[in-house]
């Protein structure tokens, strides 16, 4: 991996090989002001796929913790502790 320092940091030079459809279909669906920019094409590909993963591994993490006996007990220990005094000092 070719790596070349800016005066913005780091920044990778790839080499990569992709079938014509795919490139062909990715730029058609770019606006066309943008449809020159295969660089830019790729660094949002790639910014939304590290979105969609850092997505799925917090639902995945989120889906364990509601699925864990242990955990569900303590969330319903402290809900029921904060549904006492949820209404303190308010008049009914």
């Amino acid at each position: 991996m070719k790596k070349s320092v800016g005066s913005r940091g780091a920044t990778v030079r790839r080499s990569v090989a992709l079938p014509r459809r795919l490139v062909d279909d990715a730029m058609g669906a770019l606006p066309p002001a943008e449809r020159a920019n295969f660089n830019g094409l790729v660094k949002l590909a790639l910014t939304q796929f590290c979105a969609r993963r850092k997505q799925a591994e917090f639902e995945a993490a989120m889906a364990r913790m509601a699925a864990d006996p242990e955990l569900r007990a303590a969330s319903r220990r402290i809900t029921s502790e904060f549904e006492r005094a949820e209404r303190d000092g308010l008049d009914a």
